[in-house]
């Protein structure tokens, strides 16, 4: 096979293959370009930027065994940082939908990294893609420590800060709101009186909640695959690699990374990943919550319930002028609806674990972490673009909660249900204050039933004697 000014010939295990001339993969790389044309999407940066601290982690590991030159290690070492700090991320365009090992992008790094580590050194093809970058390493330990690795990550520095930053603003906005009364919705229908401050109160609580199920989570996700190789049993690789490389991810990363108790379980199972998918859907479940309830108040202004006036971003209408949407809440409402669905590929996918390898874990790597990062995204925006900036509608609330036939049920104890039912009835029917309807149809001043129905003490609950 001969070369071009535009190719250059190299040779792997099945034989030459032309690749591009400045392309710094290799031959098994070229051939998943060829034969992955499915998506168009390369795997995510998140995972990439694992690779490179996996392949630099390791050839420090390897040198300090005394299995590698500590001159090579060096070299791939620098090599694989500028990996991990996205130095050549277009050097990576090995399509998600490829080898369910992901072997193709595990041999990506390799090769690159060995090009690169090659031109460290000064002489080139040096360093060999199998036998320095990927010693004591396979494929099937790789992809799913860099699955661990990756989202470990990006948890921590993206979407923990995003939800406690979103917690935050809405309990923030809550004790702002502690004495603005409403009326309270069951079924979308009118109910006894709430606080602001208790109902955000209540969405922050589900944030919060969420926080805490991510944080359990991280435990298990924190547990390594990498020293299993091939099928679990540390073939080619030196017994301390996995426990070694586990301590130098920590050391770099600040992440408690850890070897897995049973290499077996890490390579044939993606069950920590599938108990954080788990995870973030709840997560996305509160967010969708959240998101329809500031809708539902925002809405009107005229017809709706018009409780609340979200901050204004952007023209709602390319042909009804002076419209304006609740545009945050509708693609913070879309991010969940993605994530409650990447949670279902990543639960097919954790089923794909047949005897000793799960053949799932590139889209199980691309679906984990585009959650991750639609969620952390979704987070800030819905805290900084909505929560944080809404205003109330305080004369609108005022009319409709005096309004509130529901009111009634304070009188229970007093007047009994049935007479309450038929107080309320009426309020409705003429359009009355309920405070009205009870001083003609019962024996209790104006003094007690203004006692008994105030919005305020009735959202602390209780029997009012």
């Amino acid at each position: 096979m001969a070369a071009s000014k535009s190719f250059r010939i190299e040779r792997d295990s099945m034989g030459e293959l032309r690749v591009p001339r400045q392309a710094l993969w290799g031959a098994q790389t070229q051939r998943a370009i060829e034969n992955f044309p499915v998506s168009g999407l390369p795997m995510p940066r998140a995972f990439i930027r694992a690779l490179g601290l996996i392949k630099a982690s390791a050839a420090e590991v390897n040198a300090d065994l005394g299995l590698l030159n500590k001159t090579t290690a060096s070299a791939i070492c620098a090599a694989a940082l500028e990996v991990a700090e996205g130095q050549h991320d277009a050097q990576f365009p090995v399509d998600v939908f490829q080898t369910g090992s992901g072997t193709s992008s595990n041999m990506n790094a390799n090769e690159v990294i060995a090009h690169l580590a090659s031109r460290h050194l000064g002489k080139k093809g040096d360093v060999h893609a199998n036998d320095h970058v990927n010693m004591g390493q396979s494929s099937n330990d790789v992809i799913p420590t860099a699955i661990h690795v990756s989202a470990c990550l990006e948890i921590r520095e993206q979407l923990l800060p995003a939800l406690k930053h979103l917690a935050r603003t809405t309990e923030s906005k809550a004790r702002k709101l502690k004495n603005q009364i409403k009326t309270g919705r069951t079924h979308l229908m009118d109910a006894m009186p709430v606080s602001f401050e208790q109902e955000l109160g209540g969405w922050a609580a589900q944030i919060r909640q969420g926080i805490d199920r991510i944080e359990a989570s991280m435990l298990r996700l924190q547990a390594l695959a990498q020293g299993g190789t091939a099928v679990g049993t540390g073939i080619n690789a030196h017994p301390q690699f996995g426990k070694k490389i586990a301590a130098a991810l920590k050391k770099r990363t600040g992440v408690p990374f850890r070897a897995s108790d049973d290499y077996f379980l890490s390579l044939s199972s993606q069950d920590a990943v599938v108990e954080m998918s788990g995870q973030l859907k709840t997560v996305a479940v509160s967010i969708m919550k959240i998101s329809n309830d500031l809708r539902w108040m925002n809405s009107g202004p005229l017809t709706g319930l018009a409780e609340i006036q979200l901050p204004t971003q952007q023209p709602g209408s390319s042909i009804m002028p002076g419209k304006v949407n609740p545009v945050t809440p509708e693609a913070a409402a879309m991010v969940a609806a993605q994530v409650i669905g990447n949670d279902a590929a990543i639960t097919v996918a954790g089923q794909s674990g047949n005897f000793q390898l799960n053949v799932m874990l590139p889209v199980v790597a691309y679906n984990l972490l585009q959650s991750i990062e639609l969620l952390a995204n979704a987070a800030r925006l819905l805290a900084d673009n909505s929560i944080k900036g809404f205003t109330v509608n305080k004369a609108h609330i005022r009319e409709a909660l005096e309004k509130n036939p529901i009111l009634v049920t304070a009188l229970n104890a007093v007047i009994g249900y049935d007479k309450g039912a038929a107080i309320a009835k009426q309020a409705y029917k003429e359009g009355r204050a309920i405070i009205d309807v009870a001083l003609e149809n019962t024996d209790l001043s104006e003094a007690e039933l203004k006692r008994l129905l105030d919005p305020a003490t009735l959202t602390k609950g209780g029997i009012k004697q």
